[in-house]
C-alpha cells in the first residue's frame, strides 16, 4: 500500500488542528468539526496540542489560511516540537507544497488522515484492496508535489524517442494500478454476490450509522460473538455477518463500515462491494449515538449516503438510539424555565417525540449496560417475521400455533 502521508503508528505524534470558519460553515461548526478531526487523530495516534481557526470568507487558494495566521502556526510549530499539521478540509498539492515550504513538517488533510485509518483498520484481503484503491484515487492528482525531476525525460538505450515526463510515467503507473484493483473489486463483488445467493432465502438486516455510534457492540451483544468494537472511529471496515435466532426465528444480521461527515466520494465507491450488503439487506437498523451533542445531523449524514449508495429508501427501518446511559439527563420536575434545547430536554420527550415520528420502529437502548435490548430483539422479531411469513407463507401458520401457544403459557403462568 502507499506510504505517502501515513503517521508513525510506534509512538503518538504531536499534532495541531487547523480549520476555517467561512460563510458556509460557521465558527460554531467549525468546532464541532475539529473535535470530530481531535478523534480522528487520536484514532491515528497522534496526540492534539492546539487548534487554530481563522475567520475567512473564503479558504486561501495558496496556503489554505492567511499568511498571518500561518506564520503563527510556524512559531507554535517551532516552538513546541511540532511534527504534524492536519487540516480540516482537502488541500490540493499546490496548497500541500506551499504550507510544507513553510512549516518544514508533515502535513495531512482530512481524507489522508482518514485513508491512514483505513489502512490500519484493514484486516480481510477485501478491505486492504479497497483502501489501497482509495490511496491510489486520492494520490493520482497530487502527484505533482511528490517529485522534484518532473521534467527530467526519460533516455539512454532503448529510450529514445519522444520522451516522457517523470509526472507522466508516474500517474501511467498509478492508473494502470488502479485499473487493476478495480478489476480485483469487480471479481470480489462476484464472489460476495454468490455467497449472498447461497445464504438461501433468510431474511438480512443490516446495522447502518455514524462511525463509533456502537454497530459493533450492538453485533457482539445479539449474536453472541466477539465482532472487534473499540471507541474509536472506524473500529471495524470489514464486513461482517452472523446468523442470529430470535424466538425461533433465523435471520441474518451484518455489521457495516460507519459514516462519517465529510467523506470523499471516492472512499464511498471504494467501498462499493460493502455497501452491497446494505443494498441487498431487507431491514435497516440505524444505529445511532443518542449521547452525541450532534446525533440528529450525524442522522442526516447517514440518510444522505444512503440515499446516494442505495437510492430512496424503500426498506424498513429500525432505528436504534443508543448509549441512553451516556445521555444528559434532565429530572422530571426540574424548574427550568428556560427554551427547549438539545442540552436540557428529558430523554422521556426524546424517546415521544421520535416515538411519533418514526411510528413506533425505534427504541432507546444502551449496548453497552444491556438496556433495553428485549423491547430491540422484540422490534427485529416483528420486523423479520412478516419478512419471513412473505417468502415462507406455510410457516406463516407454524408461527402463528407458536405464538397460541407461548401465549396459553403464560395466562397459566399468570393464574
Amino acid at each position: 500500500m502507499i506510504e505517502d502521508n501515513i503517521i508513525n503508528q510506534e509512538a503518538n505524534e504531536r499534532a495541531v488542528l487547523v480549520g476555517l470558519a467561512t460563510n458556509k460553515q460557521n465558527e460554531t461548526k467549525c468546532r464541532e468539526y475539529l473535535d470530530e478531526l481531535e478523534f480522528l487523530a487520536h484514532t491515528a495516534g497522534a496526540e492534539t496540542q492546539a487548534r487554530f481557526i481563522q475567520k475567512v470568507d473564503w479558504p486561501n487558494p495558496r496556503t489554505y489560511v492567511g499568511k498571518g495566521k500561518l506564520e503563527e502556526i510556524r512559531q507554535y510549530v517551532e516552538d513546541n516540537d511540532i511534527g504534524l499539521v492536519i487540516f480540516d478540509d482537502d488541500l490540493s498539492s499546490k496548497q500541500v507544497a506551499n504550507i510544507e515550504n513553510e512549516l518544514k513538517v508533515k502535513i495531512l488533510d482530512r481524507t489522508s488522515l482518514i485513508l491512514d485509518i483505513f489502512a490500519k483498520r484493514a484486516q480481510t484481503a477485501t478491505a486492504r484492496t479497497q483502501v489501497e484503491l482509495a490511496q491510489y484515487q486520492y494520490l493520482l492528482p497530487r502527484l505533482t508535489r511528490m517529485w522534484t525531476h518532473l521534467e527530467r525525460q526519460r533516455g539512454g538505450i532503448g529510450m529514445r524517442g519522444p520522451g516522457e515526463t517523470q509526472i507522466e510515467t508516474d500517474r501511467r503507473i498509478i492508473l494502470d494500478k488502479i485499473s487493476r484493483l478495480k478489476e480485483e473489486l469487480r471479481n470480489i463483488d462476484k464472489q460476495k454476490s454468490v455467497q449472498r445467493k447461497n445464504r438461501g432465502k433468510l431474511t438480512r438486516v443490516a446495522l447502518v450509522g455514524y462511525t463509533n455510534a456502537g454497530k459493533s457492540t450492538l453485533m457482539n451483544l445479539l449474536s453472541k460473538s466477539e465482532v472487534f468494537a473499540e471507541n474509536k472511529l472506524f473500529a471495524t471496515l470489514d464486513t461482517t455477518v452472523r446468523k442470529v435466532i430470535i424466538d425461533n426465528l433465523p435471520f441474518l444480521l451484518t455489521d457495516t463500515v460507519g459514516f462519517i461527515r465529510k467523506l470523499p466520494t471516492h472512499l464511498v465507491d471504494s467501498f462499493k462491494s460493502t455497501l452491497d450488503e446494505v443494498r441487498e439487506a431487507d431491514i435497516l437498523v440505524h444505529v445511532v449515538d443518542v449521547s452525541h451533542p450532534q446525533f440528529e445531523e450525524q442522522i442526516e449524514v447517514v440518510n444522505k449516503t444512503l440515499a446516494d449508495v442505495c437510492g430512496p429508501n424503500t426498506k424498513p427501518m429500525i432505528m436504534v438510539f443508543n448509549k441512553i446511559d451516556a445521555f444528559h439527563h434532565v429530572p422530571k420536575d426540574a424548574d427550568d424555565l428556560t427554551p427547549r434545547t438539545r442540552e436540557n430536554i428529558p430523554l422521556e420527550e426524546f424517546e415521544k417525540m421520535w416515538m411519533a415520528k418514526m411510528d413506533n420502529n425505534c427504541v432507546f437502548i444502551s449496548a453497552k449496560e444491556k438496556i433495553n435490548i428485549d423491547r430491540l430483539k422484540e422490534l427485529l422479531y416483528e420486523k423479520a417475521k412478516e419478512i419471513h411469513s412473505e417468502r415462507f407463507p406455510y410457516n406463516d401458520f407454524l408461527f402463528q400455533k407458536y405464538d397460541d401457544l407461548a401465549a396459553e403459557m403464560e395466562d397459566e403462568a399468570s393464574e
